[in-house]
């Protein structure tokens, strides 16, 4: 008998579009194919321009680079004007959280991120399979990444 994860009764969240997650401190929007062509279909821009306008290669370990949103000074999200510019068609990342792989390791991981996230823990429960379909989205959805010297 497997054990349960500590989410199997479920979590509350409901996004309240406090931009506490879009804001203020420098952050990474990393995307995936789909979320380029939705957003560049919503900016009525081609891939390559929005490539250009929104984006950018950010380096970590092994050589990989992953694309990345820009942000504004300030650290604001590119697409944060009054609340997010593209809520509706906004990347698998944002509509995602908090069900993410870093924060659904553990009970101690989700009560971390409690504190920086006025939606978690209140507001509509999300079930198990909710949960679990979030966290297997970005395995159908992977980011982009290349290797450093771009190819």
């Amino acid at each position: 008998m497997s054990k349960q994860p500590f989410y199997a009764g479920g979590l509350r969240f409901s996004c309240i579009r406090c931009s506490a997650c879009c804001r203020y401190e420098s952050g990474y929007v990393f995307l995936s194919e789909k979320d380029i062509a939705l957003l560049a279909a919503e900016q009525k821009m081609d891939r390559d321009s929005f490539l250009q306008t929104y984006c950018r290669w950010i380096a970590f370990g092994g050589g990989v680079e992953y694309l990345s949103l820009k942000e504004k000074t300030g650290y604001d999200c590119i697409f944060w004007q009054d609340g997010c510019g593209v809520y509706a068609g906004r990347p698998l990342q944002c509509r995602t959280y908090p069900f993410w792989d870093s924060i659904m390791v553990s009970a101690e991981a989700w009560e971390r991120a409690k504190s920086e996230c006025p939606g978690m823990g209140k507001g509509e429960l999300q079930s198990m399979a909710r949960i679990e379909a979030a966290l297997e989205a970005r395995l159908a959805e992977p980011v982009i990444t290349r290797n450093k010297l771009g190819v």
